[in-house]
C-alpha cells in the first residue's frame, strides 16, 4: 500500500477544522505552535512522520486554495468582458432603436434594457468586490500552518492537557457536562436543606 496520501493529504476534517479557526482566531502577524498529545507512543518515534504529514497537508491545501484563486480570477475576467459587452449592446440598442420612442412601451423596453445592461455586470462584481479575499485569506493561512512548528509529545492520564486544546469541542463538553452535574448537585443539597 502506498503510504504517500497520508503523508501528502490525509488530515482528519475535524482536526483540521479546529487548527484553521483556531490560526483565524490569531492575528496575521502571530507566531503560531501546534501540539500534538499521544496516548499510545509507538516504537518508533514519530515526532519527524507526524509534523512531515502536518506540513505537507497544509502545504497542499494552500497549492489547492491558491489554484481556486486562480480561477476565479479567470472567471471574473471572462465575466466581466461578457458583462461589458451586454451592456454596451443594449445602451447601443437604447441609443439606435429607442432614441427617438416616445411611447410608454418604449419607455419601458428603455429601463428594461438598462437594467438588464447593469444586472449582467453583477456577478464581476461580486468577484471582484467580495468573492476574492476570502480565498487570500484562508491561503494565507494555509500557508503560515505549513511552517508552524511541530511538537508531539506523550500524554499520560495522569498529567492535564494544554490549555490551547480547551476550546476543543470534546473537552468542552465534557466540562459543560460537569458544569451541569455540579449544579445539580448543589440544587439537590440547597432542597436538602430546606427541607
Amino acid at each position: 500500500m502506498d503510504p504517500s496520501p497520508f503523508i501528502e493529504r490525509d488530515l482528519d476534517d475535524d482536526a483540521e477544522e479546529f487548527i484553521v479557526e483556531w490560526a483565524q482566531e490569531l492575528p496575521s502577524n502571530a507566531p503560531v505552535r501546534l501540539r500534538i498529545y499521544l496516548q499510545q507512543w509507538p516504537a518508533e518515534d514519530p515526532k519527524d512522520l507526524i509534523t512531515q504529514a502536518v506540513h505537507n497537508y497544509f502545504t497542499h491545501r494552500a497549492q489547492i486554495t491558491r489554484l481556486e484563486f486562480r480561477r476565479l480570477l479567470r472567471q471574473g475576467r471572462t465575466s466581466l468582458s461578457i458583462g461589458l459587452l451586454f451592456l454596451a449592446a443594449c445602451l447601443v440598442m437604447i441609443q439606435m432603436v429607442l432614441a427617438d420612442r416616445t411611447s410608454a412601451w418604449a419607455g419601458v423596453l428603455r429601463e428594461s434594457l438598462t437594467i438588464a445592461g447593469w444586472v449582467a455586470m453583477w456577478r464581476p462584481m461580486e468577484i471582484y468586490l467580495y468573492d476574492w479575499w476570502p480565498l487570500r485569506q484562508t491561503s494565507r493561512t494555509y500557508s503560515k500552518l505549513s511552517h508552524m512548528p511541530v511538537e508531539v509529545t506523550q500524554h499520560r492520564k495522569s498529567e492535564p492537557l494544554d490549555r490551547g486544546l480547551e476550546d476543543h469541542g470534546a473537552l468542552r463538553a465534557r466540562r459543560e457536562t460537569q458544569d451541569r452535574s455540579t449544579t445539580g448537585a448543589t440544587r439537590t443539597n440547597r432542597s436538602a436543606k430546606g427541607d
